[in-house]
């Protein structure tokens, strides 16, 4: 994929994990299945407080993201390079639908927040580095950081002047993103889980076309 349709991916990625951390925040009450900051920081707050039963969700849905990102860059390191994108958003369309499937047969054992978590962690297993700046990840306070930095070097005009436009891109995707997730969570419940899985699993398909129309890279033979 070029630059622009790279940029194009990476953001609508990183709304679909404002979407689905909505989307969890909401139903778990207040934890989350892709920002494991505040998940890390609700563990430690009932560690403090000795609410040992509550300490469980929060514990497996920072093993469940560690899992996924495990698996999506185990993924990405033994596909070829250029099947690394189409591949890791299959797999993680997948994830999502099982969470979905599970998570209707069985809505109060919190397993389709498990396999969400596993998905969102396996995600930034495609992360594109576009023009300075991560488009697709699942998170966004290092992309906030960045934003403050690039708007500093603007300003004293020791930068790019519009180079903070990027960063700014990713943030108000994650944001726009978490809007439909809880608005799409009020009116369908688990189903909004829909959309996300149809549209990494759409992605999917697109990249993989786009690589199959794309010829591979000749391969060095040395000189006999």
């Amino acid at each position: 994929m070029n630059r622009p349709a790279q940029l194009g991916v990476g953001l609508l990625l990183t709304g679909m994990a404002g979407y689905v951390d909505a989307l969890g925040f909401v139903r778990l009450g207040g934890l989350y299945t892709s920002f494991m900051s505040g998940n890390t920081t609700q563990l430690a707050v009932l560690g403090a407080q000795v609410e040992l039963h509550h300490m469980i969700l929060p514990a497996i849905l920072i093993l469940a993201f560690l899992t996924g990102s495990v698996l999506g860059s185990g993924l990405a390191i033994l596909v070829p390079p250029r099947w690394t994108t189409p591949a890791v958003l299959a797999y993680e369309s997948l994830l999502i639908l099982a969470g979905l499937g599970l998570g209707l047969q069985s809505p109060e054992l919190g397993v389709a927040a498990f396999f969400v978590a596993l998905a969102m962690g396996s995600q930034n297993a495609v992360l594109a580095q576009v023009k300075g700046f991560r488009a697709g990840t699942t998170f966004v306070t290092g992309a906030l950081f960045s934003l403050g930095q690039k708007i500093a070097q603007a300003l004293t005009r020791t930068g790019d002047p519009l180079g903070w436009l990027g960063d700014a891109s990713v943030w108000i995707s994650l944001l726009f993103g978490a809007y439909l997730g809880a608005r799409a969570y009020q009116q369908f419940g688990l189903y909004a889980l829909i959309a996300p899985a149809a549209i990494s699993g759409g992605l999917a398909l697109i990249t993989a076309f786009l690589v199959l129309r794309t010829a591979p890279p000749a391969a060095n033979v040395p000189p006999t």
